[in-house]
């Protein structure tokens, strides 16, 4: 690898520095606002990824689905700057350039003494040895950031961020990657890659300021946040990246509340959902597969009325669409089985009539043998090899199969044509975007990019991104019809003239999937461990900027809980933005299983009763859901977001805040019946109760409390 190398000299351009380098790039730095910088290496031949979908300051428009161009300015109020030959500077930010070695100083503008940054105000400083180096050989560039160090080389920052992340909050000393892939049954505490490229990173600073950091990039990353060590360099931390293109933003503040929203501002902020999507939900893949699943589904509709079970919506997992005969577990997207399905739509009005909405499993991979597979390969709708401009085909779903190309025109239109004749016409309302990593292995592979090809290696999570966003304009474009017929038909009732907010899902994806979906933290396995690892990854999702969140309850992969695991799993999740009971599991028969409410008798009661818990809440879950669109707020959130002043929060724990008002204290341990909780100090005067009791706790202390298996320990500021 090598290091950049710059001329002296530093191009002073309006709120920009530009320094050029040696083999003709040009390295620049520019503030966008008073706390947000952005920093680029564009290469002498230009980009490699000229566009960008991640990027979206505009509220009010969204990015064109050809991309954005990745010069553009458009959306930001450049801020006044004091620039000098070596330095750039906002009231709040300021970045001294060096240029032997190349790197950059970041500081608080406030706490300035004079025209030279002060010691104690550095927020960031690239590596003295080397602050950027680049592979001629595999095209990867690496960003090198000083990392303090204690006594007894101790880190004293904290690193958080890159979306559904395993283990502990604190990613400090770990190397890990971003680039989606399917991961069924991971590890919930050292697992990775999941399923999420997400390049951004939060950290608490030695100075006590938050930094975020976001690599606009679709290759796959790699970051290492004080794994490696070199002597020769000192103690640092990279981002590096895989043969795509350095262009970082960079943000502060003196909370994390600060700079989440701001990251949240820059990527198009968080889409509002119908009140609906909030409630309870329920998939029974095992019934969808079943030979009779029509039948099973219309008995499971009934048991749910009859045990009382408060729910909003009904989950269709793929069953729907597999095959017949020998072929019967693959997977056929916008077909029907009508062998199992012989008359869904009366189906669907059931579930409707039994107060639940419903949502359908959609997979962007056509079989080899699907009915519409030469079509779409004649239009050139599927990922092709660049060598031979044949559909690369690979192993999907017990089949072969070829990917859709959402860079394509013809498959978006194909798509959302097949969307609403094959789901939204039967009754469903939502798309539900599954199996969309695009983990395509031809080193060949290439997408059509809108007429300008793009190398897989640097469109994957593109795919999942333009898939969702398909799905979420489709029905949109669908309501807008439904509301216009609603006006002719019903002229006399207003009430059918206001839309209802969109909602759709995806499993997969990069910054920019929060405009349109919701999303879970994929294929987890049943396992004490996955109950209180799983409570760590929402957590770290949700402070990355994916706020409608949660997990598959009871856990998707892997045995069948026991009833205690059940019910705490229920517990866990009972105040999570998504509460979906989604599994594919074997019984001891072999036979396929669901989790549902009434699994096991022994708890059905209080599994319902801690459904029930969300629903007493639901205005205020209401309220989270609306702040996250409108302040660029997590839903839940690790309780030093609230209390970012007080160490204690910072300790590992299995306790979030819901909102700014209600700590929740899920039991994760088997046999466990009482609970250690910390309740973080307050504001004088302030004190916490438990939810139900009333009983008063003094803030700043620990306290063990009853938990009973029935019990969910809450506790509300006053």
């Amino acid at each position: 690898m090598n290091a950049l190398q710059a001329f002296s000299n530093v191009a002073l351009r309006g709120s920009a520095a530009v320094v050029p380098l040696v083999d003709g790039s040009e390295f620049t730095v520019q503030f966008l606002g008073e706390s947000l910088a952005r920093v680029t290496l564009k290469p002498a031949a230009g980009f490699k990824e000229p566009r960008t979908w991640a990027i979206c300051p505009e509220a009010t428009t969204d990015v064109p689905w050809e991309g954005r161009p990745r010069a553009s300015l458009a959306g930001f109020d450049l801020p006044k700057v004091v620039a000098t030959n070596s330095s750039l500077s906002t009231q709040r930010l300021r970045v001294d350039i060096q240029t032997q070695p190349l790197r950059l100083i970041w500081t608080d503008a406030r706490q300035a003494t004079s025209d030279k940054a002060s010691a104690s105000a550095v927020i960031a400083a690239d590596r003295i040895t080397s602050g950027y180096m680049t592979e001629q050989r595999s095209g990867l560039v690496r960003h090198y950031l000083e990392r303090v160090v204690g006594k007894g080389h101790i880190p004293v920052e904290k690193h958080y961020g890159l979306g559904d992340k395993t283990g502990p909050l604190d990613l400090t000393g770990r190397r890990l990657r971003t680039g989606g892939m399917d991961s069924i049954g991971f590890d919930p505490e050292h697992g990775d890659p999941l399923y999420k490229h997400w390049p951004f990173t939060l950290a608490r600073t030695a100075s006590g300021q938050w930094l975020g950091l976001y690599y606009d990039t679709l290759a796959t990353c790699t970051f290492d946040f004080g794994c490696e060590h070199d002597m020769y360099h000192g103690f640092y931390r990279y981002a590096e990246i895989d043969d795509g293109d350095l262009d970082y933003y960079l943000m502060v503040g003196d909370t994390p509340a600060e700079v989440i929203a701001q990251w949240m501002r820059l990527i198009g902020g968080t889409a509002r959902v119908p009140a609906w999507s909030v409630g309870y939900a329920q998939t029974a893949m095992g019934l969808a597969d079943a030979p009779d699943a029509q039948n099973q589904l219309d008995q499971f509709i009934d048991k749910v009325k009859s045990h009382g079970v408060p729910i909003s919506a009904f989950h269709y997992g793929s069953g729907y669409s597999t095959g017949v005969g020998a072929r019967g577990k693959q997977r056929y997207v916008f077909t029907w089985n009508t062998a199992k399905f012989p008359d869904p739509k009366t189906l669907n009005k059931k579930f409707n009539a039994n107060g639940m909405r419903l949502v359908a499993n959609i997979k962007p991979c056509l079989l080899n043998d699907h009915p519409a597979y030469d079509s779409m390969k004649a239009a050139g709708g599927f990922i092709t090899n660049a060598k031979t401009g044949q559909p690369i085909i690979e192993p999907y779903w017990d089949g072969m199969g070829s990917h859709l190309d959402f860079t394509n025109r013809a498959s978006i239109e194909w798509w959302q044509k097949n969307l609403k004749a094959q789901v939204l016409d039967y009754g469903i309302d939502v798309g539900w975007n599954d199996n969309n990593e695009y983990a395509i292995l031809d080193d060949d592979a290439v997408s059509g990019g809108f007429g300008t090809s793009i190398p897989m290696h640097r469109a994957k999570p593109l795919h999942s991104l333009l898939m969702t966003r398909a799905t979420y304009e489709a029905q949109q474009a669908y309501q807008k019809t439904a509301l216009v017929q609603a006006k002719q038909d019903m002229a006399s009732q207003p009430s059918v003239t206001s839309p209802e907010s969109i909602y759709t899902v995806s499993r997969a994806g990069s910054p920019g999937i929060q405009r349109y979906a919701q999303t879970w933290s994929g294929d987890n396995t049943t396992s004490w461990r996955t109950l209180k690892w799983n409570i760590r990854t929402g957590l770290q999702m949700s402070i990355s900027g994916m706020f409608n969140i949660g997990h598959d309850v009871g856990g998707f992969y892997g045995p069948i809980p026991s009833p205690e695991l059940f019910l705490r799993w229920v517990q866990a999740c009972s105040l999570n933005p998504r509460m979906v009971m989604n599994s594919w599991k074997q019984d001891a028969n072999g036979g396929h299983f669901s989790n549902v409410p009434w699994m096991h008798p022994e708890v059905t009661k209080d599994v319902i009763a801690a459904i029930e818990l969300r629903y007493k809440l639901m205005p205020y879950l209401l309220e989270c859901f609306e702040r996250a669109s409108s302040h660029h707020e997590p839903i839940i959130r690790p309780t030093f977001y609230d209390f970012p002043n007080d160490e204690e929060c910072f300790k590992d724990s299995d306790d979030f805040m819901l909102g700014s008002q209600y700590l929740v204290a899920p039991v994760v341990e088997e046999g466990a019946r009482t609970r250690r909780v910390y309740l973080p100090r307050l504001p004088a005067g302030q004190v916490w109760h438990g939810f139900e009791s009333g009983e008063v706790f003094v803030a700043g202390q620990y306290h063990t409390v009853n938990a009973p298996l029935a019990k969910l320990p809450l506790f509300k500021r006053s």
